[in-house]
């Protein structure tokens, strides 16, 4: 286990979707698997899935990084010490993804590829999942909501966006009450232009903070 230091972590990146990716290195099937996981819980489920899945494979190496406890695990499952496990890590931590979890599948095929050649193939089995399952950026956000009246809606609006915001749901009644994300180190500043912009007549109430 690797224990990261980033109590402080307001904004990381994760993968886009699920993935999984193939490739052959002398006659050696390796089967990349990446997934998000937000608990550590997540991640070895998806793992005995994978093992399950593959439960005549030669070896189901992971790796995983969570925010949760900070913390990063890995496992070379039979395969020389530091040859696999580590490897599939290095590439999640070059990435700079949190809240992943990779297995990499190997089948044998016969060819011994010594300890550089498997630290080759099980990185490049797993930049290959990378590569394919996209990245996206998850910032802390502060849940707003802001009331307003009709005639001040647009100007609302355009305040979110210009901070970078993400308007989750509007309600159209006697007044428009839209409820939006903002990045924590934006609400002081999206605050005030809301403010000057409708002169006060914005009510902006501040909720509970979300990953957005």
């Amino acid at each position: 286990m690797i224990q990261r230091n980033d109590t402080m972590l307001t904004s990381y990146n994760t993968i886009q979707s699920n993935a999984a990716a193939e490739t052959t290195e002398r006659r050696s099937r390796f089967i990349a698997s990446i997934a998000r996981a937000e608990r550590e819980e997540d991640a070895v489920n998806f793992i005995n899935a994978l093992k399950k899945e593959h439960w005549n494979a030669s070896h189901n190496v992971y790796a995983y990084i969570l925010k949760e406890g900070s913390t990063a695990r890995f496992s070379d499952d039979g395969e020389p010490q530091g040859t696999a496990g580590i490897p599939v890590l290095e590439v999640l931590k070059k990435e700079e993804l949190t809240d992943v979890v990779m297995v990499v599948t190997r089948y044998f095929g016969g060819v011994l590829l010594g300890a550089g050649g498997l630290v080759r193939a099980y990185s490049k089995a797993a930049k290959a999942a990378v590569d394919a399952a996209g990245r996206i950026d998850v910032s802390l956000c502060k849940t707003v909501h802001i009331t307003t009246d009709y005639t001040l809606h647009a100007k609302a609006q355009s305040a979110v966006y210009a901070n970078g915001g993400k308007i989750a749901d509007t309600e159209f009644a006697e007044n428009v009450r839209i409820t939006a994300f903002v990045r924590h180190d934006k609400v002081r500043t999206f605050t005030a232009q809301i403010t000057d912009e409708t002169s006060g007549r914005a009510v902006i109430e501040l909720g509970g903070d979300v990953w957005v």
